[in-house]
């Protein structure tokens, strides 16, 4: 994989983040903190997890070489208004990581610790991945959330980013 994927990778996770931020500044709270059967039961827990995973555990473990040891549905913020704003804030944080990352990198091992302590080493290019992948699959399960709870969500896949930034440019 080159480098250049995984930067697209992190701004459609800005562009994602930032059109999702714009709809659930729009839901009520009782929705906000419903349980709606998701893995981390509501938008509020999806979106702790997601700042806890993509920033307070990968983030630091890649632009640190820190594991924190933390549970995976800890509470990191508890304002709603802050937690979207400091997911979306933090989401380009990825974007200058990988324009100063060593391409090279992405052929060797990720060496980590897990949540609980456990030392890993895994593919870098793959584990990078994953932290994209994972953002795409909880952005996915709020968007099936909101959209039976009644609200209107943006299209949020990555084909939308791309139409965006080819329709802006000259023709």
């Amino acid at each position: 994989m080159e480098l250049d994927h995984f930067i697209l990778m992190a701004r459609y996770n800005s562009w994602a983040t930032q059109r999702l931020k714009l709809i659930l500044d729009q839901v009520s709270d009782e929705d906000f903190h419903k349980d709606q059967g998701l893995f981390f039961k509501s938008i509020f827990g999806t979106l702790n997890h997601l700042l806890l995973g993509e920033h307070c555990l990968w983030f630091s473990r890649f632009s640190r070489g820190h594991s924190p040891q933390i549970a995976l549905n800890s509470i990191i913020e508890q304002d709603r208004y802050a937690l979207t704003q400091t997911l979306l804030e933090k989401s380009f944080h990825w974007q200058d990581y990988l324009q100063n990352l060593d391409p090279a990198r992405l052929g060797g091992l990720f060496h980590y610790q897990t949540s609980t302590g456990q030392n890993i080493a895994v593919p870098f290019a793959g584990t990078l991945l994953h932290v994209f992948n994972h953002g795409t699959h909880h952005r996915g399960q709020m968007s099936a959330a909101l959209t039976a709870m009644g609200y209107d969500c943006p299209e949020l896949d990555l084909i939308y980013m791309l139409l965006e930034q080819t329709e802006s440019y000259p023709k």
